[in-house]
């Protein structure tokens, strides 16, 4: 059955998704399949990680590519997203590296590097439209993660305060730290609030540490991921834009809302 006919389509089938799930991934690389429970289709809850996915960078890296280290940084950047690296060590390690940094540059990071991914505009205001509450957290910082949840549309922001002293960066980070627990006990206590279970979550994100909420939400999407983040989801979108989770969610085209 069609959704958006020559786009997105249904297949209902009876039997084990796991099993249904490895044989439909590997028929072509040109389409993302998404295998999943009929029932709690539409989800009342998201929470979406924000570099890599709702935008189309690392603002860290970017940030360091005007104190003129971003090879260095991004190594780091990648080496912990692959989970191959404690993420808040990590995080540490890159943001002394900025210390001295003028802090206009972050205005101007914003405005010259920062891009929202297709499809992140369309998916949240959908979802709000619909009833659902979308948050973004972010193991990034405020200063990007605040503008970039209005700009999309987003409820909530949550991210990693940016420590400055005078006009520039002070090369730390606040605490506590935004990290893979915190990710999921938001997600956990935005159902708490809402009074719904994790079937009714969807979580979304590229990195190692999007694991834990991408594991407990009712449906856990991989976007463009590393591997072990893609291997850890119910079903990666690499094929697709965002807009593929609003097909995951059976919303045709003429339900989205754009602006």
């Amino acid at each position: 059955m069609w959704i958006d006919e020559g786009v997105a389509a249904d297949i209902r089938f009876a039997g084990d998704m796991a099993a249904v799930r490895l044989v439909l991934e590997g028929l072509s690389d040109t389409i993302d399949v998404i295998v999943q429970p009929d029932a709690a289709r539409r989800k009342r809850l998201l929470v979406a990680d924000m570099d890599s996915t709702m935008i189309t960078i690392e603002c860290i890296d970017e940030l360091a590519d005007y104190a003129g280290i971003k090879a260095q940084v991004a190594d780091v950047t990648e080496r912990a997203m692959r989970g191959e690296l404690d993420f808040e060590g990590a995080l540490d390690a890159r943001v002394a590296l900025l210390k001295g940094l003028p802090a206009s540059v972050i205005d101007q990071c914003y405005a010259e590097r920062v891009k929202i991914m297709p499809g992140a505009v369309p998916l949240i205001r959908t979802m709000r439209a619909h009833g659902g509450r979308c948050v973004l957290v972010s193991g990034g910082f405020t200063v990007f993660a605040d503008r970039v949840a209005a700009e999309i549309g987003f409820d909530r922001a949550l991210s990693n305060t940016l420590l400055i002293e005078g006009d520039a960066l002070a090369g730390a980070v606040a605490r506590p730290i935004i990290g893979a627990a915190a990710k999921k006990e938001t997600l956990l206590a935005e159902l708490d609030g809402l009074g719904l279970s994790t079937d009714s979550a969807l979580a979304v994100g590229d990195g190692a540490n999007d694991i834990p909420m991408i594991e407990t939400a009712g449906l856990g999407i991989a976007y463009h991921a590393k591997p072990k983040t893609a291997a850890a989801a119910m079903a990666c979108i690499n094929a697709c834009d965002l807009t593929a989770l609003l097909y995951a969610q059976a919303y045709p085209r003429r339900e989205w809302v754009d602006a």
